[in-house]
């Protein structure tokens, strides 16, 4: 049985859907549901991992397009998977295609989910610290609104993260990334320099009238239920999802 399943959705026909670590099929150091693909587990299992989460939220897991995230800014508009070819090496995908379902994979970086029901137009963004000073979730809202979407309209919604209690940093760091964005700043619960990357996301779609949000309150970092790549090492990937009626 699939684990806990974070999700909301609205009366425009948005979803979205944020898993956790139970109900897969992966052994240690992996388990259980590791839906990451280049992490080291084994392919057929991801693969079935894949298929369980999909299904488990009533989705073709053939309309599920993934990426190949390398912690930077660009954006791919897409309109269906990409079959047996490699993924595209990006942080944010945008798609008007009603019924497909975005996913983005993380172990403490935010997964940023947001949807225009009205346009019929979601994206999936990956926004770790170095994604977000680059700048990753305007970008996506920019290839929204490419699409017809208006940040005024745009339902977004961040997953399980690292919070800024628990993500330290050198204190040269998080000056660095205050520079770009005052809001990530922040401080460890034991008292040293720290970097809050779901608050820096959040500052970022209300500079872009992007109103709508929630922020998960679940800290990977501290949760069991959750893979941390700072508190674990080796380990596997959430997923969170997005798609349309």
């Amino acid at each position: 049985m699939i684990g806990q399943h974070y999700t909301t959705g609205t009366a425009g026909g948005a979803h979205f859907a944020f898993t956790d670590r139970w109900g897969g099929v992966s052994a240690a150091p992996y388990e259980e549901l590791n839906l990451g693909g280049a992490v080291g587990d084994d392919a057929d299992t991801v693969r079935t991992n894949r298929e369980l989460a999909a299904k488990s939220l009533g989705l073709d897991p053939a309309r599920v397009v993934w990426m190949n995230q390398v912690h930077g800014r660009d954006v791919a508009e897409v309109d269906g998977p990409c079959g047996e070819g490699p993924a595209a090496e990006v942080d944010g995908i945008v798609t008007a295609r009603r019924g497909l379902a975005l996913a983005v994979l993380t172990a403490d970086c935010v997964p940023v989910l947001l949807a225009d029901p009205v346009a019929g137009v979601v994206a999936a963004a990956h926004a770790g610290r170095p994604g977000m000073v680059a700048g990753v979730v305007p970008a996506a809202v920019e290839a929204m609104a490419r699409l017809g979407a208006d940040p005024a309209r745009i339902v977004a919604r961040t997953g399980p993260a690292v919070c800024g209690r628990c993500y330290e940093v050198p204190e040269a760091m998080r000056t660095a990334v205050a520079a770009v964005e005052p809001a990530a700043f922040a401080e460890t619960g034991w008292g040293t320099p720290a970097v809050d990357v779901a608050a820096g996301v959040h500052a970022q779609l209300e500079r872009l009238g992007v109103r709508d949000r929630e922020r998960s309150q679940v800290c990977t970092m501290e949760s069991e239920d959750h893979f941390s790549y700072r508190r674990e090492g080796t380990t596997g990937r959430l997923a969170g999802y997005v798609w349309l009626d």
